[in-house]
């Protein structure tokens, strides 16, 4: 008997069969799966993330302070052109651009022979007055000049010796001598030069100590003392030097609301010249016992301040960790609340994490 010739509920039940036998094959499948989950080394088959290499650091309790920071040119304390006091030509140079000099040293001459003729003839005049005034005086002991004669007399005398010494002052004015000591910066005259009185001969500086001069708002009034100390890193060698608040203006400039602080420097490297720039940073507020870490730690993530924390149980997982900072210096960064100190941040691979990733630690330390 052939099938399409079976009666009808006999075919429909080898249908049912056959059906039977294809389900029962297809509920093997699960089990197949499983395993094959296992082997892949997590749900959905999916491997596990491999541990995120990092460097860490603890948190520590310090001091941190706040700055003010401005870029100042250094001056020179004393700085000033040496002019001519008499005319003349001048003979001779003592002193050339770059040379230390003493306060009195001597820098030019200008020839004095006239200046010195001058002196001598003022010296006789004042010297015959001397002596008829001497001789006045003894007649007028004895009654044999008149009051008036004998005023008259003082009075020549007096003025002679005053055109005399006006001789000599001039004649030492020939000498030109640096007003203080310093260094030479600029020679402005030459030898058989003719020069008049109030010609510039020479620039001379002071450098001893060099000055910065800044100005900071006046709100920052109050938080600065004179002789505090100040941090500047030279532009020309990139070199920290300290100097001190030498002064502080006692009025507040109008147009730009600030103070003038005048800024001294007492000691720098060789070869540092006013006219350098310096960035001036100037201690405004300073907080003792701060959590710090290092400024690497922290970063900016979808608008918030974070750090990634070494957590659980062996310190091999990631936790994100919302903080906030205060105060920030070229190294560390204050944390203000959300970090303890001792806790370990991550200082180094922190942007490859994400809260509860695998840590391995690679460096331990303070961080950088």
């Amino acid at each position: 008997m052939t099938i399409a010739k079976l009666p009808r509920f006999l075919l429909f039940a080898l249908l049912l069969a056959v059906a039977a036998g294809c389900g029962g094959g297809k509920q093997d499948a699960p089990a197949g799966g499983a395993q094959a989950e296992a082997r892949a080394g997590g749900p959905g088959g999916q491997p596990e993330e491999p541990a995120v290499p990092v460097a860490v650091a603890p948190a520590e309790l310090g001091a941190i302070s706040s700055y003010y920071k401005a870029t100042a040119t250094l001056e020179a304390e004393k700085e000033a052109q040496v002019l001519a006091r008499v005319a003349g030509v001048i003979a001779s140079l003592s002193a050339e651009e770059g040379d230390r000099v003493g306060a009195g040293t001597a820098l030019l001459r200008i020839d004095n022979n006239e200046y010195r003729l001058r002196a001598d003839q003022a010296a006789a005049a004042a010297a015959n007055l001397r002596t008829r005034f001497q001789r006045l005086q003894a007649m007028r002991d004895e009654d044999l000049a008149t009051v008036e004669e004998f005023e008259a007399a003082r009075s020549e005398l007096a003025r002679a010796e005053a055109d005399e010494g006006l001789a000599r002052l001039n004649l030492s004015y020939t000498e030109v001598v640096a007003p203080f000591g310093g260094r030479v910066t600029r020679r402005l005259a030459s030898v058989g030069q003719n020069v008049s009185v109030g010609t510039p001969l020479f620039a001379l500086a002071d450098f001893d100590p060099l000055l910065a001069k800044v100005h900071v708002p006046s709100r920052e009034f109050n938080k600065l003392r004179q002789d505090q100390a100040v941090e500047l890193v030279l532009d020309s060698v990139g070199q920290r030097v300290q100097g001190r608040i030498k002064l502080i203006s006692p009025v507040i400039d109008p147009a730009s609301g600030t103070i003038k602080i005048t800024i001294e420097i007492p000691s720098y490297p060789e070869g540092t010249r006013p006219g350098d720039f310096a960035q001036v940073q100037i201690v405004t507020e300073r907080r003792d016992g701060a959590v710090l870490v290092p400024r690497s730690a922290v970063l900016t993530d979808k608008g918030e301040t974070v750090v990634y924390v070494a957590a659980g149980e062996d310190g091999t997982t990631a936790e994100r960790r919302v903080v906030e900072v205060g105060f920030t210096d070229d190294e560390r960064t204050q944390i203000l609340t959300g970090l303890a100190a001792a806790e370990r941040v991550v200082v180094k691979g922190q942007r490859s994490l994400k809260h509860g990733s695998k840590l391995k630690i690679l460096a331990e330390g303070a961080g950088s």
